[in-house]
């Protein structure tokens, strides 16, 4: 009964020091001291020029979060919402991002070389002077994508994808 009782208030003891770990904090501290923010509400979040290389934001909402500057290369981004996010100048080198929604993103000057954005939606988003250079945008939606200026070299691109 008393190893019971012990057990009990260790587990007891270990939950609470679990939850007080977040306790309180936002996602965005969160975010910046761990690189990781699973299904996290980041919706017009300042992350401007953050270190978030190689983060974890699996299906975040990062719609109209202002990220410009800051360093992603490497993250996973899978089904992340980016909808009308300031990204430009932005790394996403090597970036996992199948299935986001970068919908009127501004990507200007951003650098997605070898990045992953297989049935990524980019309609109406600002790729002027973007790196696309070797990135799989297979089964993406470039509808009215703005890309002047952007270097595609190697770039797998969409089936039936026309040209600028």
């Amino acid at each position: 009964m008393k190893a019971r009782i012990a057990i009990a208030t260790i587990l007891l003891a270990i939950g609470s020091l679990v939850l007080g770990s977040c306790g309180g904090k936002d996602p965005r501290t969160i975010l910046l001291e761990t690189k990781e923010c699973l299904q996290c509400d980041l919706s017009q979040a300042d992350l401007k020029d953050a270190d978030l290389q190689d983060a974890f934001l699996k299906e975040a909402n990062l719609s109209n979060a202002d990220l410009s500057g800051a360093d992603l290369a490497g993250a996973m981004l899978d089904k992340a919402d980016l909808s009308g996010a300031n990204l430009s100048g932005l790394d996403l080198s090597i970036a996992n991002l199948p299935d986001a929604n970068l919908s009127g993103a501004n990507l200007s000057r951003a650098n997605l070389n070898r990045a992953f954005l297989e049935n990524a939606d980019l309609s109406e988003a600002n790729l002027t002077n973007a790196d696309l250079s070797d990135a799989n945008l297979s089964g993406a939606n470039l509808t009215n994508a703005v890309l002047e200026g952007a270097k595609l070299d190697g770039a797998v691109m969409p089936e039936g994808w026309a040209g600028r």
